[in-house]
């Protein structure tokens, strides 16, 4: 349904309020929520998990302790309002409840055992109620925040995106030959790299490979600066756990340092590494590898809606091989590193083929004097397919 010129402009507020709630929210939605009188702004919340309310009480609460009249105010909402008791009780009820005469929202609920019921329960009471065109820029971007959510609801699997930085010729690296011992070597510029860190803040966790560690020696921190209610929890697969315990993943473990091992893995090992905070998981092998699903299904236990892939061919391969790949961040540089450039994924041709497969995918660019770097992102697997 289209929107009129006012309801577009408290419903973006909305929008904004739940983006700047990214990293708190989670393992719930992120929601945002304006109560207003027309022009006038009467409250606004955005969800915290820590804090319980969720974006109705949060604006509720501020419009009452400012003594405002909020019937017949309009709530403008990022995410149907729920109708059912969990942590707390139904947001519908509550705005039902103070006298408002509509509600806008950006998106349907995409849990599958609650869509459509808050809507249904503001209509019962006379509640003029409107949703957003799925296709529109507020609904996509409040259904954009909430991807890990919706996917999490729908399948109890972590949301899983894989980032890559690609020479133009669909390299993730040059030779090893031309390469420097654990030092990284550069493949975008500086504003591309940047980019890199609001994927990471969005994420439950990051997850890389032993040979990166080896090669790299990456940190994989959050270094966005923005606030986080749990720390990047960082996962490496190192079935022999061969990581070393004076490398910066170890030496910065402080608990969010999860190391993915065999059953066959030293147990001095295990022993050196968790002294200095690491845990070790062991799961079992499939195919003389680590289960991938196995692992997937313990972060779900663990209420980690998703995961940030930052890997190498050999995990890149075998990610996308099990189809558990369900976003394609991939950055491409001007570099060109030839046949002998570390591949994007083993078994894999090209990423650019991979790209043709991508639904609702748009480029970005960056500039990289002399050159730009070009970042393509899209969805192998659309958590919100089922709404439509």
């Amino acid at each position: 349904m289209c929107l009129l010129p006012l309801d577009e402009r408290h419903l973006a507020t909305a929008v904004d309020l739940a983006r700047a709630a990214v990293g708190l929210a989670s393992p719930n939605p992120t929601v945002g929520c304006v109560l207003a009188h027309g022009e006038t702004v009467l409250g606004k919340g955005a969800h915290h998990y820590d804090a319980r309310d969720h974006a109705e009480i949060a604006a509720l609460k501020q419009a009452a302790a400012q003594h405002h009249d909020l019937r017949n105010a309009t709530a403008y909402v990022t995410l149907e309002p729920c109708s059912h008791h969990g942590r707390t009780g139904p947001c519908a009820d509550a705005l039902i409840a103070v006298g408002i005469a509509r509600c806008v929202i950006a998106t349907i609920d995409p849990n599958p055992l609650v869509r459509g019921s808050g809507i249904a329960k503001l209509r019962a009471a006379g509640i003029e109620t409107i949703i957003a065109a799925p296709t529109s820029a507020l609904a996509l971007a409040a259904r954009h925040l909430n991807d890990a959510f919706a996917h999490f609801i729908q399948h109890k699997r972590p949301f899983v995106t894989l980032k890559a930085a690609l020479s133009v010729d669909g390299k993730l690296a040059p030779p090893a030959s031309a390469r420097t011992e654990t030092a990284p070597h550069w493949v975008t510029g500086s504003a591309a790299r940047a980019s890199v860190q609001p994927l990471r803040h969005a994420s439950d966790a990051i997850l890389t490979g032993i040979g990166t560690v080896l090669a790299d020696n990456p940190s994989l921190t959050d270094r966005s600066g923005f606030p986080r209610r749990r720390p990047l929890l960082r996962i490496v697969l190192d079935s022999q756990l061969r990581t070393p315990v004076e490398s910066a993943l170890v030496t910065s473990a402080a608990k969010n340092l999860l190391l993915v091992a065999a059953a066959s893995a030293p147990a001095e090992r295990e022993a050196a590494l968790t002294a200095c905070g690491a845990e070790v998981l062991r799961i079992n092998l499939s195919n003389d590898h680590l289960d991938l699903n196995a692992l997937f299904a313990e972060l779900a236990s663990r209420q980690l809606l998703s995961v940030l892939i930052e890997a190498g061919a050999a995990l890149n391969g075998a990610l996308l091989r099990a189809d558990l790949v369900d976003k394609l961040v991939l950055y491409y540089s001007e570099q060109e590193f030839g046949l002998d450039g570390i591949p994007f994924a083993e078994g894999f041709e090209s990423p650019y083929i991979m790209q043709q497969r991508l639904t609702r995918s748009r480029r970005e660019t960056f500039a990289n004097e002399p050159t730009e770097d070009i970042r393509i992102i899209g969805y192998l697997h659309d958590p919100w397919s089922r709404m439509e």
